[in-house]
C-alpha cells in the first residue's frame, strides 16, 4: 500500500421526487426518464462489460432515497416504458425518412438499437428493478453504495433545527436498509453541504466517513499538511475525504467541451426540434411544444454529422490524460506524504451520459487504462480507510462548504429563494408541535401525521432552491415547495380542528407515495 496511489470515483445518483399521475405527460418527469436511459442503464452496462472481462473496477455510487423510490414505483416504471416506445416508434420512422442518407441512417439505426436494448435490458435482465444490478456488484465488492439525506437536503442550513437533520437521516437509513438489507459505511452530504454540526450526527447514526469538497479541509484553521490527499478525523471520530479539485475541475471542463468538442455529440440539438411537426406525432405536447427523442445526429460546436468511433477514440485518449494528470499530481505531493495518497473524484452522476453522451465510455475507458498503470490503483473510499492505519489521520474540523457556486451556502439562500425558508421553517415547526402533541396516535390520524412528515421533508429538497438560483424550471420549483406547504398546513389545520377528509387524504397519500414506511415520531425532540 505505501507505494501505490489510489482513486476513488465516487458519483452522486439524485433526482427530486418528481411524479405527477394528474398529468397525460409531465416534461419535469423525462429528468427521471433520460437519467434511467442515458445515465444509470448504461453504467451498469459498463460494469457487465469489466465483469465480463476481469477488469478490475472500484466505485462508489451514492443513491438517494428519492431517487430510489423512484426507481421502484410502478406508476414512474410503467411511464419509462412508455417513453422509450415512444422513441422506439420514432425511431422506425427515422429509419425510413433517413433511408438515402447514409451518415445518418447509420445514426438512427445505432440509436434505434439503443432504445430497443435498453427496454430489453430494463424489463429482462432486471426484471424492471436496476437497484438489483447496483446490488448485485455491490455483493461482489465492486460497487460501494453510500445513502445521502431522504430528499437531498442542504442540511447546513436546518443546522438550528436538530429534529429536521435526525428526520432527513433516519429516513435515509431506514430507506436503505430496507432495499439493501444493511447500513452503509458513508453518507454523502448533498451537494457536500458540510458544517461542523454534521460531525456529531454522522457519529450518532454511525457513519465512517463522509466526504467534503477540497476547500473545506485546505482553508480549516490547521490546514491538512498533504491537503486533500490524505484523509482527517474529526473529533467525533468521523473519517473525512475531501475531493480532489483538480480532477473535479477537469470533467467540469470536460463537460463544457461536450458542448464544444468538434468530436462529441451535440447534447442540445435533436430531431426533435428540427424536423417537422407531422414527423414528431408522440413527442409534442398537447400544446404543440416540441420535445426531445433522443436522436441526435450532430457534433458539437459545428454543423458536422457525429462520428461514435471518433468520439470514442477521443474519450480514450481523455481517459489516458486524466490518470497521467492524477499519477502528475501524486509525484507533485509525494515529498509531503507519508501514507498512501488519495485522489477522490466526485461528480453528479448526470454529468456521465445524460449530458455528456460519451461519459460512460469515459468511465469504462479509465478503468481499461488504469488496469495498465504500475503503482495505480482503483478503490471504493471504505476499503481505502480500513487499508489506513487511522491513528495517523490527523483530528481537524473542516470548514463549512459545498460544492455550489462559490463553494458555500449561496445557491440554497440568496434573494432569489431566500422566501420559501420563512415557510419552512414555520411549517417544519409545526410539524415538531405535532409530533409532540400526538405520540402516540393511530388509525387516520397517524396517516395524516405521516403525510405531514412526507410533505414536510419534501419542502426541504435542495434542488427546489437551487433552481430558483440558477433561473432554471422556475416556476415548477415554486410550485413544488408551495404545493407541499399547502398540503401540509391543510393537515395541521385539520387535526387542530379535529376534522380529517378521508378522500382527500388518500388522494394526497396516491399523489405523493414516497416513503410509504415513514414514521412521523422522527420528528420529536431527541431526549
Amino acid at each position: 500500500m505505501n507505494n501505490s496511489r489510489v482513486i476513488s470515483l465516487v458519483l452522486d445518483l439524485h433526482k427530486p421526487f418528481v411524479r405527477h399521475p394528474e398529468m397525460d405527460q409531465a416534461q419535469e418527469e423525462r429528468w427521471f426518464f433520460e437519467a434511467l436511459s442515458d445515465t444509470y442503464l448504461p453504467l451498469l452496462e459498463v460494469f457487465d462489460r469489466l465483469d465480463a472481462e476481469h477488469i478490475p473496477f472500484k466505485i462508489a455510487l451514492s443513491l438517494s432515497p428519492t431517487l430510489c423510490h423512484m426507481l421502484r414505483d410502478e406508476y414512474l416504471l410503467e411511464r419509462y416504458l412508455k417513453y422509450v416506445d415512444r422513441q422506439i416508434e420514432f425511431g422506425v420512422r427515422e429509419l425510413e425518412r433517413t433511408a438515402g442518407e447514409d451518415e445518418i441512417h447509420r445514426l438512427a439505426l445505432n440509436f434505434y438499437d439503443q432504445a430497443v436494448e435498453k427496454r430489453v435490458l430494463f424489463t429482462e435482465r432486471y426484471e424492471g428493478n436496476i437497484l438489483r444490478g447496483f446490488d448485485h456488484y455491490q455483493r461482489k465488492g465492486r460497487v460501494e453504495l453510500l445513502t445521502t439525506a431522504a430528499t437531498h437536503a442542504f442540511l447546513p442550513l436546518y443546522s438550528n433545527y436538530p429534529e429536521a437533520i435526525q428526520a432527513q437521516f433516519e429516513t435515509a437509513i431506514a430507506s436503505h436498509r430496507i432495499l439493501f438489507g444493511k447500513n452503509p459505511h458513508g453518507f454523502w452530504l448533498p451537494e457536500l453541504g458540510w458544517s461542523p454540526e454534521m460531525d456529531r450526527y454522522l457519529r450518532a447514526y454511525n457513519f465512517s466517513y463522509t466526504i467534503v469538497d477540497t476547500h473545506s479541509l485546505c482553508m480549516e484553521d490547521h490546514p491538512e499538511s498533504r491537503g486533500s490527499f490524505y484523509p482527517v478525523k474529526t473529533p467525533a471520530g468521523v473519517f473525512i475525504l475531501a475531493r480532489d479539485f483538480y480532477a473535479g475541475r477537469e470533467l467540469e471542463e470536460a463537460k463544457f467541451a461536450c458542448h464544444m468538442d468538434p468530436l462529441y455529440r451535440d447534447y442540445l440539438r435533436d430531431a426533435g426540434f428540427e424536423l417537422p411537426t407531422e414527423a414528431l406525432s408522440s413527442f409534442l405536447e398537447a400544446n404543440g411544444a416540441r420535445k426531445a427523442t433522443g436522436y441526435k445526429y450532430w457534433a458539437s460546436g459545428n454543423n458536422q454529422i457525429y462520428d461514435p468511433q471518433k468520439a470514442l477514440e477521443r474519450v480514450k485518449a481523455a481517459a489516458s490524460s486524466f490518470l497521467d494528470a492524477r499519477i502528475s499530481r501524486f509525484n507533485s505531493v509525494a515529498e509531503y506524504m507519508d501514507g498512501c495518497p488519495i485522489s477522490l473524484c466526485a461528480y453528479n452522476a448526470d454529468l456521465f451520459g445524460r449530458f455528456w453522451y460519451e461519459g460512460p465510455a469515459f468511465i469504462e475507458a479509465l478503468y481499461r487504462e488504469g488496469a495498465h498503470r504500475t503503482g495505480l490503483q482503483f478503490m471504493n473510499p471504505a476499503e481505502y480507510l480500513y487499508k489506513q492505519d487511522a491513528s495517523g489521520f490527523r483530528t481537524a474540523m473542516p470548514e463549512f462548504s459545498s460544492w455550489g457556486v462559490n463553494g458555500y451556502g449561496e445557491m440554497w439562500l440568496d434573494a432569489s429563494n431566500d422566501w420559501l425558508y420563512r415557510h419552512a421553517l414555520r411549517s417544519l415547526e409545526r410539524m415538531i408541535e405535532l409530533a409532540e402533541r400526538f405520540p402516540d396516535d393511530t388509525g387516520l390520524k397517524e396517516r395524516a401525521l405521516n403525510q405531514a412528515a412526507r410533505e414536510i421533508l419534501l419542502v426541504q429538497c435542495s434542488d427546489w432552491p437551487k433552481m430558483l438560483y440558477k433561473q432554471e424550471n422556475t416556476l415548477y420549483a415554486r410550485n413544488q415547495v408551495e404545493a407541499a406547504l399547502r398540503n401540509f398546513t391543510t393537515i395541521y389545520e385539520s387535526l387542530g380542528s379535529n376534522y380529517i377528509s378521508t378522500e382527500w387524504l388518500t388522494s394526497l397519500e396516491r399523489r405523493h407515495n414516497i416513503f410509504p414506511t415513514v414514521n412521523y415520531r422522527v420528528f420529536r425532540h431527541k431526549r
